[in-house]
């Protein structure tokens, strides 16, 4: 088992941090993980803080996680990737996704409608790119060159690159199946080992009707790391941040990380913290959050605890552990990776 981290999020660039985020993943790589991934969200972008540490770096792996396939067209998507690749030695992993009806009508004032047709041309484009060929595609929401236009199928100038992974962010089980058929990983979140299979049973469906092996895609998922001897002082600080994933990941009606909680078990908690979010009664909404469930899909406890976390998400089928380690500052935070990375190592 690999593991692997992330940087950014929706609340990136608001304190300034970058230089300790740098930091942070300079002394990842010391500790032998395999990749850092930059969430893209509404904060900072998730190309710029990589090209910046593909500079500080010369091993970790550098990671979109994710590229909203709405904030881009696929070709300079693709463009960007090539750039980053041959920037960074061909350690750039492209991870997409989809986003969410609030941030792509929101934010970039695009559809979100048929967000699985969209994935699948945009990955289409890519590939072509990627493969060196001209860029010539028409499909019911993609169309190059542009009919009645001026322009013609180009060829991109940078020479193709067929080895960039592609990696997709997908819950919904029509994604699930498409990242299994057509994707190098997957980027999982709204997970517990307890009920893996209401992900994975998913993707390898898709990966066996491409005549696939699933064992070659990469299935990254992971949770917050926290050691200590209390659980409820681990659990507690967690519990906002599920009642939001529930409540206002998305609209009232499309909030595909509460969909694959109640897929994953979770169907009663799911239903009743989105309906006490969406009325205006977060602090409830919080309160509502079970114990069990931010104990299951996060690595929580004295050691023994959380080796036994790791072991549960690597015998699911888990085979980089994203994780978040839990501290008040730079140092307790690669303190705990450090102790994550000698636990996998013992595994």
């Amino acid at each position: 088992m690999k593991v692997s981290i992330g940087i950014g999020g929706a609340a990136s660039g608001r304190k300034r941090d970058f230089d300790e985020q740098v930091d942070y993943v300079v002394e990842a790589e010391k500790l032998g993980v395999d990749a850092v991934w930059t969430a893209e969200a509404w904060g900072q972008d998730a190309i710029a803080p990589l090209a910046y540490l593909g500079a500080k770096t010369s091993r970790i792996k550098l990671g979109t996680g994710i590229m909203q396939i709405s904030a881009r067209a696929p070709v300079m998507t693709a463009m960007t990737a090539l750039t980053m690749a041959a920037i960074t030695n061909d350690r750039f992993l492209l991870g997409l996704g989809a986003s969410g009806p609030q941030v792509v009508e929101g934010l970039h004032g695009r559809p979100f409608k048929a967000p699985l047709t969209r994935m699948k041309e945009t990955i289409d484009i890519i590939k072509l790119a990627f493969a060196g060929e001209k860029i010539e595609y028409h499909g019911q929401y993609h169309d190059l060159p542009l009919p009645g236009g001026q322009g013609k199928a180009l060829r991109l100038s940078q020479p193709g690159n067929l080895n960039i992974p592609i990696y997709l962010a997908t819950l919904g089980p029509a994604t699930l199946e498409y990242t299994g058929a057509a994707a190098d990983g997957w980027l999982g979140t709204s997970f517990t080992p307890e009920h893996a299979d209401a992900h994975l049973d998913h993707l390898r469906r898709g990966a066996e009707s491409a005549g696939r092996n699933f064992a070659d895609i990469d299935i990254q998922v992971g949770g917050t790391v926290a050691f200590g001897d209390d659980m409820a002082a681990l659990v507690e600080p967690l519990k906002p941040a599920m009642a939001f994933t529930l409540g206002a990941m998305g609209s009232p009606t499309t909030n595909f990380y509460n969909n694959a909680y109640k897929r994953g078990g979770w169907e009663e908690t799911g239903r009743e913290v989105q309906r006490l979010w969406v009325s205006g009664k977060r602090e409830e909404a919080i309160a509502k959050v079970p114990a069990e469930m931010v104990i299951q899909a996060n690595l929580l406890g004295d050691e023994g605890t959380v080796r036994g976390r790791i072991k549960a998400f690597r015998d699911s089928g888990v085979t980089t552990l994203r994780v978040a380690p839990a501290g008040t500052g730079l140092g307790e935070r690669l303190t705990t990776l450090g102790r994550v990375m000698d636990i996998v190592r013992g595994l």
